[in-house]
């Protein structure tokens, strides 16, 4: 019986994984088996990072929230609590952006959202 020599499909799977490791320094991007953990590292980061993002964001919104509820004359904390009671449908992102863009829209949301 012939041996499986198994050319093609390791081939692509080692060209794949070195296609992705191009830019990387040194043997990173040359050697099969240092390449193949640099990218396996490369992915899991980039995955940690995508939720980071999130978590980033988030947190630039509610500074931003919070520097224009001080501009009007409360906290983020109360505004946020006003507007859960009022059962407004404004998330974080939504209510920075008007902050930023329209301040005197966001003058008008807090002005409901605190009577």
């Amino acid at each position: 019986m012939p041996r499986v020599k198994r050319g093609t499909k390791g081939a692509r799977r080692r060209k794949g994984v070195l296609k992705q490791a191009k830019g990387f320094y040194g043997a990173r991007s040359r050697l099969i088996r240092t390449a193949l953990e640099s990218v396996d590292n490369a992915l899991k980061s980039a995955y940690v990072g995508r939720k980071m993002k999130k978590r980033d964001f988030r947190g630039l919104w509610q500074t931003r929230i919070a520097a224009a509820a001080k501009d009007n004359g409360t906290s983020y904390s109360r505004l946020i609590g006003a507007l859960n009671k009022k059962e407004a449908k404004l998330n974080r992102k939504v209510l920075s952006e008007v902050a930023i863009q329209h301040p005197e829209d966001f003058k008008v949301i807090v002005a409901w959202a605190t009577s």
